[in-house]
């Protein structure tokens, strides 16, 4: 089940940015989940409780959002949602798709932090690709 592989690294991310903002705690994570990445929403919320003991992030809700797939046509430029299964054709001039713009994403949308100076107080700030 890779499931859980892909919840102990939201959790590893999640607890590095924690550490380097002096974090105290976790209330949320919101990934933004692909529809063709493969991920079983219901395995990965469970795997994300599991993966979540003992860590900054326990009892962190998870949030996830689903992101459609679509693709784009080069020959005509046609940009329409794949489906699932994926419809790969495009359905303006019916050539192969050129490119998958969307769809295969797994990312870290959103944490809400707990602020040390308040127990229940929480902040909202997104994790970026610099931290």
């Amino acid at each position: 089940m890779h499931e859980m592989s892909l919840a102990v690294a939201v959790v590893d991310q999640v607890e590095t940015a924690a550490r380097s903002r002096g974090a105290v705690g976790v209330s949320s994570v919101e990934l933004d989940v692909g529809e063709l990445a493969g991920v079983v929403a219901d395995a990965l919320s469970f795997c994300f409780g599991l993966a979540c003991s003992g860590t900054v992030v326990e009892g962190a809700e998870l949030i996830t959002r689903s992101v459609p797939g679509t693709a784009r046509c080069g020959p005509c430029a046609g940009v329409w949602a794949v489906g699932m299964p994926p419809r790969l054709l495009c359905p303006g001039c019916g050539a192969a798709a050129d490119e998958l713009v969307s769809g295969r994403e797994l990312r870290i949308r959103e944490v809400r932090w707990t602020d040390p100076g308040a127990a229940r107080e929480e902040h909202r700030q997104p994790i970026t690709e610099e931290s």
